[in-house]
């Protein structure tokens, strides 16, 4: 009976978690990280060897290559598309005048008389450009999976390139750094919450 006392002494801070409480506990004991193929192609095995070197380079993750040995596994979307952005602009100015009379008269055969009158302007001005950009537009959507099967962690990130890197290495880098800093919340909140004095 002592056992059973302990026991649900033990576990009674854990049952009334929410969601969110649950996903951060389990995302805090996150240490090593498998990122298994993303689907989407090439550009998706790309984008999973960027997140491998980003999260690597992170320093808070191991990342390994066995997914058994893995606490957690990286899994998702990603693609890299290449497009032509064109612009097309038309302006123009037209103006068209015209102006004319006519007069004639006779009188018996004896004399005549005529006369008449024309005028026109026109002004016309066309200006027309187009303008092409090829670019590069990257997306990944992914989700951290625990051993259980839970999701514990999601993001989403697209890039048309930043200024030092392209668009599927800032969409990784972006995950990346996501990734680190709601670990490293996860971990102080797990910390506050354990540190608190339990109330009776």
């Amino acid at each position: 009976m002592t056992w059973l006392l302990t026991a649900v002494l033990l576990f009674a801070p854990f049952a009334d978690q929410t969601p969110e409480e649950e996903a951060a506990e389990h995302l805090s004991k996150v240490r090593r990280i498998y990122i298994a193929i993303l689907t989407g192609g090439d550009a998706a095995l790309q984008l999973r060897d960027l997140l491998m070197t980003s999260l690597h380079n992170s320093k808070q993750f191991v990342i390994t290559e066995d997914e058994d040995k893995a606490d957690a596994t990286l899994k998702g979307a990603g693609d890299d598309d290449v497009f032509t952005d064109t612009f097309q602009s038309s302006e123009g100015i037209n103006a068209h005048t015209q102006i004319g009379s006519s007069n004639s008269e006779g009188l018996r055969n004896y004399s005549n008389s005529s006369s008449s009158h024309s005028g026109g302007l026109t002004i016309g001005e066309n200006d027309s450009r187009r303008d092409e950009q090829r670019k590069h537009e990257a997306i990944a959507t992914v989700r951290l999976v625990s051993k259980d099967g839970d999701v514990i962690w999601s993001a989403t990130a697209e890039s048309l390139g930043a200024k030092f890197m392209g668009a599927s290495a800032d969409v990784a880098d972006k995950i990346a750094k996501r990734l680190v800093t709601d670990y490293k919340a996860a971990k102080l909140q797990m910390g506050s919450s354990s540190a608190a004095p339990i109330t009776k």
